[in-house]
């Protein structure tokens, strides 16, 4: 049963390189070239929020102990910003099934939130692992980053001519997280009662 339950987390987290920076990475570059304002819009939001994805796979590294909650936390804001926006939506929904960009968006969209909705599955399987990831029944969910680690100590040692650790990864994580925490916060405060659920996309030069 451990094999097949670390099996499936590490292809969760070999599809989320595919689901959550392959594709959107794509679609991004692909509606800059048709000018897709609202793809493009939806995208940038996007990417902008999946940095906390990014910030946890830091904390994974350096075994913070509440990283999963982290990575939980991130996949679900990332899931509801590619729903959140109505005049996006609208937007999406003329376009018909023949314009190719934006049914694979719309396919996209919807692999996103399943992905998404395994992690949570998976996570609850090892619930203890939101609180204390150092446990040995956690270390599953610390390999798949074990390759990251690897490539930004190498990166590191080679731009800076320094040991990149744990304990480095650990601090860079919780500080990038408190800036994010703080990003969202004004978000929230300023953005959000002022635009709600209009992402202010221009429809001009629709293609």
């Amino acid at each position: 049963m451990d094999v097949l339950n670390q099996l499936s987390i590490w292809l969760s987290f070999q599809l989320s390189i595919i689901f959550f920076i392959g594709i959107p990475f794509t679609l991004f570059f692909w509606s800059i070239k048709k000018r897709n304002k609202a793809v493009n819009k939806l995208l940038t939001i996007y990417w902008k929020i999946s940095l906390l994805f990014f910030i946890s796979l830091l904390l994974l590294i350096g075994k913070y102990n509440y990283a999963l909650v982290v990575t939980n936390i991130s996949t679900f804001l990332m899931t509801v910003s590619v729903w959140f926006w109505n005049d996006i939506n609208d937007e999406l929904r003329e376009y018909n099934f023949s314009y190719s960009l934006t049914t694979i968006t719309k396919i996209w969209r919807w692999s996103l939130t399943f992905i998404s909705l395994n992690f949570l599955i998976q996570s609850l399987q090892n619930v203890n692992c939101f609180y204390f990831i150092n446990s040995d029944a956690c270390a599953i969910w610390l390999q798949p980053s074990s390759n990251l680690y690897i490539f930004i100590k190498n990166l590191f040692n080679f731009f800076f001519g320094a040991n990149f650790t744990q304990p480095i990864a650990k601090f860079l994580g919780l500080f990038s997280l408190l800036i994010y925490f703080l990003g969202l916060i004004q978000w929230s405060i300023i953005k959000l009662p002022k635009h709600g659920r209009n992402s202010c996309f221009s429809e001009n030069g629709r293609n």
